[in-house]
């Protein structure tokens, strides 16, 4: 890819760039739908990279060119000077450059012109994270070629506020943090959102598009919405223990989640109508069953009774089998992968009859988990295999199911200049 881009960008400029720069794409691995509420979240960075390559130029008139538009045969070129700066009307690509910039200038960073192109192995809408990875990747580029000394998670909170405050792209911090940091991290969602790296490399993962599209916009307002109304609801008992009240909060993302326990809550719990109750009991189950996962990735795997005490006692016998796997750790993040994604079936009901019949054929191929990636509703399901042979396996099966199309990825590291 490295020397398609020089090729590519000699031909389309008239000489080589200064910098070359990548980032990768991400998978929403774990606690899925909690960013919103403050818990903290799971990525995985993988092997489809977004390049960026760049050259400094004397004037302010930036030109940057998007290759991947262009064996499209559209529109591919967006042109703008740095001192006169707005966003396009529209779906634009540019306008990820342009508000990246504005977000820079902001913050007081000296930019001056140059020249830029995009070539991106991510593809657009299959639930990696594109426009997180193609942002990210830019930034990383200016910040080498102008020598800005940014960190990764400075460049990572750049392209959040780029997106999400200068673009309105309702997100969470979730891509841009797994695009900068890459490999498997755990982000925090309240401030100073800290990350761990997980040293964590095993198994080969499966991405399977669905095809389905969803509305991120309509999916999240309304669980958030029965979570206010439990807690509404909670808060209006008055025989509710002060220890217990203290906890809580009027919107769904006011509560110490990660302080309640499932066993002080559930009386209570049990007087509420079915889907607050429900959307409630999935956000402290898949977080404990998150701080599992992490405390197995970081290689303490504990006892069955353990285990089974957090993802509950329907998951013994998989469990079990796990345990006696030739690689436990891995064998145990495939079964939490799918306690997971039944919890996001069951309590927050964003599955489909059409995921399911993808899911139950990569499971029959020999995944050892696979669950809803992203909003859900459609679009991605992720499953881990543990060798390529098998994976292969899992997205043939997968597409002969339904999926429309599917990728084989390894676990990458983040922000890179490869020039």
């Amino acid at each position: 890819m490295l020397v398609e881009m020089l090729r590519r960008f000699r031909e389309e400029f008239g000489y080589n760039p200064q910098v070359v720069v990548s980032s990768p794409g991400r998978l929403d691995f774990l606690n899925t739908h909690q960013d919103y509420k403050g818990l903290p979240v799971v990525s995985i960075g993988v092997n489809l990279r977004s390049y960026c390559a760049i050259h400094r130029r004397e004037d302010s008139v930036c030109r940057v060119v998007s290759f991947n538009l262009k064996d499209e045969g559209i529109e591919y070129i967006d042109e703008f000077n740095v001192e006169n700066l707005a966003l396009k009307e529209g779906r634009w690509f540019g306008n990820y450059i342009r508000a990246a910039i504005i977000a820079l200038r902001e913050q007081g960073y000296k930019i001056s012109g140059f020249d830029a192109a995009i070539l991106s192995e991510v593809p657009i809408g299959g639930g990696l994270g594109s426009s997180a990875a193609f942002t990210v990747s830019f930034l990383g580029a200016v910040n080498e070629v102008f020598e800005l000394g940014l960190d990764r998670k400075q460049i990572a909170e750049l392209a959040y506020h780029a997106e999400h405050d200068i673009m309105s792209i309702p997100c969470g911090r979730l891509d841009q943090y797994g695009s900068a940091f890459g490999g498997v991290i755990k982000i925090e969602t309240r401030p100073p959102y800290r990350v761990e790296e997980i040293p964590f490399r095993r198994g080969i993962f499966v991405v399977l598009d669905s095809g389905i599209k969803h509305s991120t916009a309509e999916i999240h307002p309304r669980r958030q919405a029965d979570i206010d109304r439990g807690l509404e609801l909670l808060l209006g008992m008055s025989d509710l223990p002060e220890s217990l009240r203290r906890k809580l909060g009027r919107k769904y993302y006011e509560p110490k989640w990660e302080e309640i326990s499932e066993e002080e809550i559930r009386p209570f719990l049990e007087r509420l109508p079915e889907k607050p109750r429900a959307r409630i009991l999935f956000t402290i189950r898949e977080h404990r069953s998150t701080e599992l996962a992490l405390k197995i990735m970081r290689g303490e795997v504990p006892d069955l009774d353990y285990i089974t005490s957090i993802l509950g006692d329907e998951w013994r016998r998989d469990v079990e089998k796990a345990l006696r796997s030739s690689d436990p750790i891995l064998h145990l993040i495939g079964v939490i992968m799918n306690q997971q994604h039944a919890l996001l079936r069951d309590l927050y009901d964003l599955s489909l009859p059409e995921l399911e019949r993808i899911r139950d054929a990569a499971l029959s191929a020999g995944a050892l988990g696979v669950k809803i990636s992203g909003a859900g509703l459609g679009g991605s399901l992720i499953a881990l295999a543990p060798s390529k042979d098998i994976a292969e396996r899992v997205l043939k099966a997968g597409i002969e199911a339904g999926a429309k199309r599917g990728w084989v990825v390894n676990i990458d590291v983040g922000l890179r200049r490869d020039l």
